[in-house]
């Protein structure tokens, strides 16, 4: 069993940014429910905790609490926002409501930085979301940092290794926040950092063997980052035991069945099946504009089609997934914590009991850029790896209202001209991703002497690292006029294209 860091969730969405964090350290990090008993953490041979941030407050009926017992392990103890309060309160502390909330940047005044702070300028900027804050300290506890509205930012019983800081540092928006988290792994915990990504792979490969057997894997190919790495780490563990399923649904990108039936049937040299059910698809969409409503019936079809697909088959018992992080907290909270709904994922949940197929999720721990990092090292090819991330609805949840065929073959058409354009420019590897949404409105233009009525397309175009941040591209001016340009002049049906210039948070990546 290797060093584990173990992460205490409760409910927080950005638990799983911090086990990312701690693994970008290359240190073992593991997420528990909050509850998990601190003899289980023991056998674990974990050597720090960290106490997540959640959306309750710790005078709250509902408010999580851990097994206390984790305080007399013995072992290192970071709380991160509501993981402060918690670990302020329990400890002997007080917690009362701030009568300033803060939200956003802030600046931290480091007042002693001791190894938490080592190596770290007295101010930063930090990121902070919460509403009660610590007022009183717990015995054995100092003040290490300050925040405009915080006396108690960042404290610390350095005697024992208990360590909370207000803000979180595991976002992009705080100033060196990785080096703090570091600095509380390797100089705190005394963890080592030698977790890597073909460690990764030997430990998937054996789990995989160990939960297939004998058995037969359907796995559902679209061609995208996910579902490609998933496969070939699969085939590397079981190789002849999976099948391929690529579906049609009608949502796809200009070209995309033809790419991928190319690709993999140069590359892979695996059992591919293709099926069109597009029409299928479209027709169960047909005047349905509600989002979620959309996913649910992309969701449900596509396990139909799977159902279909296992009679040609002749017999599987697993269906793989490529199934990562960002997907599963946004769609439900890990371990049942009060993690508020996003938005559902169709390739997160249960399937049918008739199904009788049990799932195989393989890169469900990763986050993006490790998952390009196993495609790397298992051999697949840039054009594979260095894909940017495409939805599972596909093209589904890119039309804004109802879902039609010239609606669709307008925003494919746009979206070619954008990612051709980013190709050759250089930037579509630069950035995290790049796309065009179709917006349900129309308005008025001129085209030589006649005046038009058209729709308009939207260009959302971001730089991310995990996807639970990011921020607008600042691209070339020129390179957006050339863009815009050519769509107005070359897809019909198209008058206008605007720039989304939103962050996530508080908006998201995708449209819907």
């Amino acid at each position: 069993m290797p060093q584990t860091i173990a992460v205490l969730d409760f409910g927080s969405q950005l638990t799983q940014v911090i086990a990312r964090r701690i693994r970008e350290c290359e240190v073992f990090s593991k997420i528990y429910h909050y509850s998990t008993p601190a003899a289980k953490l023991r056998e674990d041979n974990v050597v720090g905790i960290i106490l997540s941030g959640g959306p309750q407050s710790v005078y709250s009926r509902q408010a999580p609490h851990p097994d206390r017992a984790i305080f007399d392990l013995g072992v290192p103890v970071l709380g991160i926002c509501y993981g402060v309060q918690l670990m302020g309160q329990l400890l002997g502390g007080e917690v009362a409501h701030s009568k300033a909330r803060e939200y956003g940047h802030g600046v931290l005044t480091v007042r002693r930085a001791g190894k938490l702070f080592a190596g770290l300028p007295r101010k930063l900027r930090v990121w902070n979301s919460h509403g009660d804050k610590l007022t009183h300290l717990p015995p054995g506890f100092r003040a290490i940092g300050t925040t405009e509205n915080s006396p108690y930012a960042a404290i610390a019983d350095e005697r024992r290794g208990f360590y909370g800081i207000q803000f979180h540092p595991e976002v992009f928006h705080t100033e060196r926040g990785v080096e703090i988290i570091r600095n509380f792994l390797l100089g705190i915990c005394g963890a080592s950092a030698d977790w890597t990504t073909r460690d990764f792979i030997t430990h998937a490969v054996e789990n995989i063997r160990a939960q297939v057997g004998k058995g037969r894997v359907l796995l559902g190919l679209s061609g995208g980052v996910d579902s490609s790495v998933a496969a070939a780490l699969l085939h590397k563990a079981i190789g002849r035991q999976l099948t391929c399923v690529f579906v049609d649904n009608g949502l796809l990108r200009k070209g995309e069945r033809q790419s991928v039936e190319k690709l993999y049937g140069d590359h892979f040299h695996i059992d591919l099946r293709v099926v069109d059910a597009s029409k299928l698809f479209l027709r169960r969409l047909k005047g349905v504009t509600e989002p979620e409503q959309k996913r649910k019936i992309i969701g449900r079809t596509f396990v139909e089609v799977f159902e279909k697909s296992l009679k040609s088959i002749g017999h599987a018992d697993f269906l793989g997934q490529g199934t990562l992080y960002p997907d599963v907290i946004e769609s439900v909270s890990i371990g049942g914590n009060p993690a508020s709904l996003i938005k559902t994922h169709h390739n997160v949940g249960g399937l049918p009991e008739r199904m009788k197929l049990k799932l195989i999720e393989p890169l469900r721990e990763l986050f993006k850029d490790e998952v390009r990092r196993v495609g790397s090292a298992l051999g697949l090819p840039k054009e594979v790896v260095w894909r940017q991330p495409f939805p599972g609805p596909g093209l589904g949840v890119r039309v804004m209202g109802d879902i039609t065929a010239e609606k669709l073959d307008i925003l494919r058409n746009a979206d070619a001209i954008l990612i051709e354009e980013m190709k050759r420019s250089g930037y579509y590897y630069k950035v995290w991703q790049s796309f065009c949404v179709f917006l349900p409105v129309r308005t008025v233009g001129v085209f030589g002497d006649e005046r038009t009525y058209d729709y308009v397309i939207a260009m959302r175009i971001v730089e991310s690292t995990d996807a639970m941040t990011a921020d607008w591209a600042k691209l070339p001016h020129e390179l957006l006029q050339r863009i815009s340009s050519r769509i107005t002049n070359e897809v019909r049906g198209v008058g206008r294209v605007v720039f989304d210039i939103s962050s996530k948070p508080p908006a998201t990546i995708e449209w819907e």
